[in-house]
Parts: C-alpha cells; sequence; structure tokens
C-alpha cells in the first residue's frame, strides 16, 4: 500500500511538472528558459530567469528539445575585458588580411628577384641622378666664388674691407654650398633608405617565392593511381 502512495505521488509530479512547462511554453513564443538555482531548486520560465543570471539556462522548444544555451550574466569589468578581447582579436583579423593583401601585391609585382633589383636600381639611380645636380650646382657656385676672391684682391683680399654688397654675395655663396652638401647627405641617407626597404622586401619575397614553387609542384606532381 505505501509503496502504490509513492508511485502515485510520483506520477502526479512528474504530470504536474509536464503541465507547468506545457503552460510555459504555450504562454511565449514557443521558447521555455529552465535553470538550477543556488539552492538545487529547477525553475521553468517563459523568459530569462533573474535567480539565475549568475549561472547558466538551457533554452527548449515546445517539444522540450535544447535549442541553445545561454551563459551567466556577464558583469560590468568582465564586458569590458569581453569587449576589449574582441576588439582585440578583430584588429589582429584586420591585421592579417591586410598583410596578406600586402603579400599578394609584393608578389605580383616582382615575381622573380630580377624584377625587385631592377626596380631597386631604378629608385637609387633617381637618387643619384638628384645628387649629381647638386654636385654641379656646387661645382657652379665654386666658379662664382673664385670670380668674388678675385674682387676681392683689390681690396688687399680683406673681406672686411670689401664693399657691403661683395661681402653678401661671398656670404650667399657660401650658404647656398652648405645648402646643397646637406641636401646631398640627406640623398644619401635616402639611398641608405631605399635599400634597407628593399632589403626588407627582399626576405618576405623569398619567403613567398618558395612557397609559391611549392604549390606550383604539388599541382604540377602526378598524381599516383593504383593499377
Amino acid at each position: 500500500m505505501a509503496q502504490w502512495v509513492r508511485w502515485s505521488v510520483v506520477v502526479m509530479a512528474a504530470s504536474l511538472g509536464a503541465s507547468a512547462f506545457a503552460q510555459t511554453a504555450a504562454s511565449g513564443s514557443g521558447e521555455v528558459y529552465t535553470c538550477i538555482d543556488k539552492n538545487g531548486k529547477k525553475i521553468t520560465s517563459d523568459r530569462l530567469i533573474p535567480e539565475c543570471s549568475d549561472r547558466e539556462q538551457r533554452v527548449l522548444d515546445a517539444t522540450g528539445a535544447e535549442r541553445r544555451r545561454i551563459g551567466p550574466s556577464l558583469t560590468e569589468h568582465e564586458r569590458s575585458a569581453q569587449d576589449a578581447q574582441r576588439r582585440k582579436l578583430a584588429q589582429e583579423k584586420s591585421r592579417v588580411i591586410a598583410e596578406r593583401r600586402a603579400e599578394r601585391v609584393l608578389i605580383t609585382r616582382y615575381p622573380d628577384q630580377a624584377a625587385h633589383q631592377s626596380e631597386r636600381q631604378q629608385a637609387l639611380d633617381q637618387v643619384d641622378e638628384v645628387i649629381a645636380v647638386a654636385r654641379k650646382r656646387i661645382t657652379d657656385l665654386r666658379t662664382d666664388r673664385k670670380t668674388l676672391e678675385e674682387e676681392l684682391q683689390f681690396y688687399s683680399g680683406a673681406l672686411y674691407k670689401a664693399p657691403v654688397k661683395l661681402q653678401r654675395q661671398f656670404a650667399d655663396n657660401d650658404q647656398a654650398i652648405e645648402e646643397q652638401e646637406r641636401f646631398i647627405a640627406a640623398q644619401r641617407q635616402e639611398k641608405q633608405r631605399i635599400n634597407e626597404r628593399f632589403d626588407a622586401e627582399l626576405a618576405k619575397l623569398r619567403v613567398l617565392w618558395a612557397q609559391q614553387r611549392a604549390a606550383q609542384e604539388t599541382l604540377q606532381a602526378p598524381v599516383n593511381t593504383k593499377p
């Protein structure tokens, strides 16, 4: 008799639970939220359960099948950390995409080392042409200076005795020569930067060329077929 009573209680509880679940599913959008709260109590609702905001909640459909799971609500600090991590991942993804795009452009522009070396030499030649113009300008300025020095002889070679105009011409000549020399020094540094840039590109290109060759060899390799 006691066993029959216990069995009846179990059946009744199951029926009540099923009835509550059906009512919850029917009252909302067909989704049922369920969880076990901190006291070990199972809670079912047609919306997110506040008592389980600190733990996982299961979302079921009208048949009781699980659709998805919702993680515990995050604190403001946790949300900030999560957002920062997402931004970091997005930035890294963008960086990788940009790097791959740059690599494709690089290997298209320089299919081999000869093409790369040719462009390097062209860039250096352009700078050398500019330097040659500056050196020619210095030569002309020094020729002008000789003319000024000849004129200075009328004043015993003493610049302080010369007219202000002649003194200014000497000063302008000196300044112009110094400017051209500074310009040449800057262009030499530019040549160094060009070589450094092309050296860095060449290091990348060697890797890309090797990868390209390996891929082509793989595609061209005969397929082994069993007789």
